[in-house]
């Protein structure tokens, strides 16, 4: 992977994460920092996912691949939400 590859990574991961932040409702107790390595990594399974089952290259916006990675997102931040409310 190239330097503009991880940069481009890292981007989308940040609204990636954000947009899986949005969408759990109440309040999470998760700093910025997880939310934003939440999403670097939906963002790349999501992308895997969506290349596994055939929709990640489509004509116009990805929306089925957008819409893997920001559930994904979603689901690693209630998780993370979830442990850090039982400390």
């Amino acid at each position: 992977m190239e330097i503009s590859g991880i940069i481009s990574a890292i981007v989308i991961g940040i609204v990636i994460g954000i947009l899986g932040r949005l969408v759990v409702p109440g309040r999470q107790r998760i700093g910025i920092l997880l939310t934003i390595l939440v999403g670097i990594v939906a963002a790349l399974i999501g992308s895997a996912l969506a290349g596994a089952f055939g929709v990640a290259d489509t004509n116009g916006v990805d929306w089925i691949e957008w819409l893997i990675q920001i559930g994904l997102a979603a689901l690693g931040v209630a998780a993370l939400d979830r442990t850090r409310a039982r400390r």
